[in-house]
């Protein structure tokens, strides 16, 4: 009875380390795929911006426009290396994950089978002591039940043992499948980031050697150029008369009246001069009288 109940506890044990790897396994294949859709969506978001980095560019003035448009490039680039990422933990992560399923299958199918042989083993020895105690005294049907009991026995030994075995080579490839897996998913990640920040640096110098005093002057440039162009031009017909400011049309009157006043003057001199002589002396008696 010892036997058999340690027999038990060890495929027990067997079981629990199958059923542990595909709990585990199985929730690392689903995180980890759901890490790279999720990488590819972000792959596909910077795709958008790009696309709108070089809509902007080409809004712009020459300077921005060059600077924007190889911004852009470079965010292109990392999004190269992106895909590659996910391309690679598609072939090296998520696959290999994904094979563990039939793996684990195949093993549980082996502990299935080992216990069908223990209960057998159990149901023999059990019928054999029945025989025993109701009868102690026919040694020939004691003796077949004993036969099978030994042969049930036999099977669950080997039964045991293969198994045994099996489980031992599942636990040890997977412990190796397991240190191969997430070592090739940092080496993914790290080649990436490696790639990546080469290439952030590259946008980033290209933002820092942006000149912007010179685009703005560019654009200042182009308002005034605008405006100037606005106030030349010819007036027609029916526009209104160009406003002088107040002290030069004050100017302007008085001199006017300098004018007017002048002429009158003048005129009256004249005048006088016109007038002959016996109207001045007619003019002088009258008002003498």
């Amino acid at each position: 009875m010892n036997v058999l109940l340690s027999r038990d506890s060890q495929v027990r044990a067997m079981e629990n380390t199958v059923s542990n790897a595909e709990r585990y396994f199985g929730q690392f294949c689903s995180l980890l795929a759901s890490y790279t859709r999720k990488t590819a969506r972000l792959r596909d978001k910077a795709d958008q911006l790009v696309k709108q980095l070089m809509d902007f560019a080409n809004t712009e003035n020459p300077e921005l426009r060059a600077t924007m448009k190889d911004f852009a490039e470079d965010l292109a680039k990392v999004q190269d290396y992106r895909q590659a990422e996910v391309e690679r933990l598609e072939a090296k992560v998520i696959s290999p994950l994904k094979l563990y399923g039939a793996q684990i299958k195949q093993t549980r199918a082996d502990i299935k089978k080992c216990k069908r042989v223990q209960n057998n083993e159990i149901k023999q020895l059990e019928k054999l002591e029945k025989l025993r105690q109701k009868s102690p005294s026919d040694r020939q049907m004691i003796s077949q039940a004993e036969t099978s009991a030994q042969r049930a026995s036999v099977d669950t030994n080997r039964s045991t043992h293969h198994l045994a075995e099996t489980v031992d080579a599942f636990q040890e490839q997977k412990l190796k499948d397991l240190r191969r897996i997430f070592s090739d998913f940092v080496t993914i990640e790290m080649v990436f980031h490696a790639k990546a920040v080469e290439v952030y640096s590259s946008a980033f110098r290209t933002l820092e050697s942006y000149d912007l005093e010179r685009d703005l002057q560019d654009f200042r440039a182009k308002m005034r150029g605008a405006y100037g162009h606005s106030e030349a031009r010819p007036l027609t017909d029916n526009s209104p008369s160009l406003s002088v400011p107040w002290p030069l049309a004050s100017q302007s009157v008085q001199s006017t009246m300098a004018h007017q006043e002048k002429d009158e003057e003048e005129s009256e001199a004249d005048s006088v001069e016109e007038i002959p002589l016996e109207d001045l002396k007619g003019q002088h008696q009258g008002r003498r009288d």
